[in-house]
């Protein structure tokens, strides 16, 4: 595997990055999870912008310019012989010492790894998820923007494991206020009489690059979709449930802390809306 470092292709065996690399030290860098399908990059544009966003809240200065890194990263593909497969984007503040100052980090690191990725089983494509809510809570959107994608990921990790010993694959996290604000690693969506509904990035959501296909899908089949508080009694008493990002895609979920959602199959909506989030995936992004 070839793995773009710092302005050129290295075999993956020498892909490294300094011990005082403030992305190893503190988690100060950001990341982007982008999927390739039959050779099209998905939505690498909206993945670019949010990459830029996110160094820009950060005061983190971008190592490339757009077109830079649109072509690294189409190169990256071509040099791993990818048509299909996951792309792992992030930038880190760079080497420093060891306080927390960036300003003393001289100039940021880039790395590009191009490979494939396998979140799920498929039979939890076909029967849906049985997930359950966490006690670890999502960091306040108070004290960091859930907008940004951080490299420091700890929270999430923390409620993963959490999920494990519970015995499920994926979990919930509630916010301070005890409302749902998305999943370790995915955003969340119920449909109840025919309305689709998730939560606002404003309760601690990413706005995930899917979750923002989801909504261009509704328009597009005529769905309601609001943007709304919600509980853990929302799920349970929701017809449908489905999770989606870059990594699981769409994937729905039938079963909450014990609780079966609906009856206990993935629905006629959620069936709809994958079939629309596969036919787009092929055509809405940029070509290797």
């Amino acid at each position: 595997m070839k793995i773009y470092l710092d302005g050129k292709f290295v075999d993956e065996a020498d892909a490294k990055v300094s011990v005082f690399d403030h992305g190893l030290l503190y988690g100060d860098g950001v990341f982007e999870g982008i999927r390739l399908y039959g050779g099209n990059i998905f939505r690498l544009e909206e993945h670019l912008e949010r990459l830029e966003d996110s160094a820009k809240a950060l005061l983190l200065s971008m190592p490339l310019s757009r077109k830079e890194l649109r072509d690294v990263i189409c190169e990256a593909c071509r040099q791993n012989n990818l048509t299909d497969g996951y792309i792992r984007l992030v930038i880190t503040r760079g080497v420093g010492d060891l306080g927390l100052a960036p300003w003393l980090c001289a100039k940021p690191s880039i790395f590009i790894i191009a490979s494939k990725i396998s979140l799920y089983p498929q039979e939890h494509y076909d029967n849906g998820l049985a997930i359950v809510t966490v006690p670890t809570r999502r960091i306040s959107p108070a004290a960091l923007p859930p907008t940004i994608k951080p490299l420091n990921y700890l929270n999430n990790i923390l409620a993963k494991i959490e999920a494990k010993q519970f015995g499920a694959l994926e979990a919930i996290m509630l916010n301070d206020q005890g409302h749902i604000a998305e999943c370790t690693a995915d955003n969340i969506f119920t449909v109840h009489k025919g309305v689709l509904r998730t939560p606002a990035t404003s309760q601690g959501a990413l706005k995930g690059i899917t979750r923002g296909t989801i909504f261009d899908i509704a328009a597009e089949l005529g769905i309601p979709i609001r943007e709304t508080d919600m509980t853990r009694y929302d799920v349970w008493v929701a017809d449908e449930c489905f999770l989606t990002g870059s990594g699981a895609e769409v994937i729905p979920v039938t079963k909450l802390d014990g609780r079966v959602i609906g009856d206990g199959r993935p629905g006629p909506i959620t069936r709809k809306i994958l079939a629309s989030f596969r036919r787009r995936v092929l055509v809405e992004g940029t070509r290797i």
